[in-house]
């Protein structure tokens, strides 16, 4: 039976050892650790690096994240490319592996007609049997997928075979413009890093697929939220958003910088590496300011809150 896909949905970072080469033990490690704090399943995505993959990589990457998987929860693939035909070769190699959806981004080297970005979601739907998640990175890369495109894949292909990951500036107004759009059937995540899942939550989303490096926090939110804790909801969101402020400094290039650097402080990636070239890395100052805020988070993640309603 597929695996619902809902709930705390993280996007898996993809370690690398000193020479470059994919680290297999770290990424072992960090998808034993999700499923140890609470998370419903995962996927690869824009902090997966895998715009700065080779072809070889990320199938290798989809493969071993499918078997470490082992069914404890869901698994989606980022299957996004600059062709149609690289990504239905990811998207089909994919389903091949044993993931349950995947998740594209339209191609971002050119600005593409509407019909183009399109008929590239209609060719994915088309070529594998599983779910396909429309992802809108244009908050950060690519250009905005318009609405109307949105609604005419979930009505050609339905709401269980289109869902959505809505990402383009101002969230939460476009997200509930999909949201009515669709006569409240389309299935919605959220991607913010958790800056914005209070406020998506509300609006109704399925699910959130924040990155690995806050994880148990964000678990700790989405239960807090689904229980309507007001209290715990705050005391978790805040530091949280004080941490994500730093990594929207420098976009892509920031988010990957703090999670590397969060996850190898925490023992779970032998490396903080990242692939070259990158734009911006952490400075003294900002490290030192990241260790507080982690302290402040950490402070608020009691040992009761993140067991609760498991």
């Amino acid at each position: 039976m597929a695996q619902p896909i809902a709930g705390v949905l993280p996007i898996a970072h993809t370690p690398f050892l000193d020479d470059d080469s994919i680290d297999l033990a770290s990424l072992k490690r960090q998808i034993d650790w999700a499923y140890a704090v609470g998370a419903n399943g995962f996927g690869t995505g824009m902090v997966s690096e895998l715009l700065r993959l080779t072809f070889n990589e990320r199938i290798a990457l989809t493969d071993s994240l499918a078997e470490l998987n082992a069914g404890r929860g869901t698994f989606f693939a980022g299957v996004g490319a600059e062709s149609t035909r690289q990504a239905l070769e990811y998207a089909v190699r994919a389903e091949q592996a044993g993931a349950d959806a995947v998740m594209a981004i339209p191609p971002i080297s050119t600005r593409l007609p509407i019909s183009a970005v399109r008929d590239y979601f209609i060719a994915l739907a088309e070529g594998v049997g599983i779910p396909v998640i429309v992802q809108d990175a244009s908050g950060y890369v690519g250009q905005p997928i318009p609405i109307p495109v949105c609604v005419e894949l979930m009505q050609r292909f339905g709401r269980d075979k289109i869902l959505f990951k809505p990402e383009a500036s101002p969230i939460g107004p476009n997200l509930s413009a999909l949201r009515d759009a669709t006569g409240g059937q389309a299935r919605i995540y959220e991607g913010s890093g958790g800056v914005c899942l209070v406020d998506s939550y509300r609006r109704g989303i399925t699910g959130t697929m924040p990155g690995m490096e806050f994880l148990p926090a964000i678990v700790a939110l989405w239960k807090a939220l689904a229980r309507g804790d007001e209290d715990a909801t705050y005391r978790l969101y805040f530091p949280i958003c004080a941490l994500v402020s730093l990594q929207l400094q420098a976009g892509l290039d920031g988010f990957l910088a703090v999670e590397k650097y969060v996850l190898h402080k925490q023992g779970i990636f032998a490396t903080d590496r990242r692939r070259q070239p990158s734009a911006w890395s952490l400075d003294d100052e900002t490290r030192a300011e990241l260790d507080r805020l982690l302290d402040q988070l950490d402070a608020a993640v009691t040992p009761t809150e993140l067991d609760r309603d498991r």
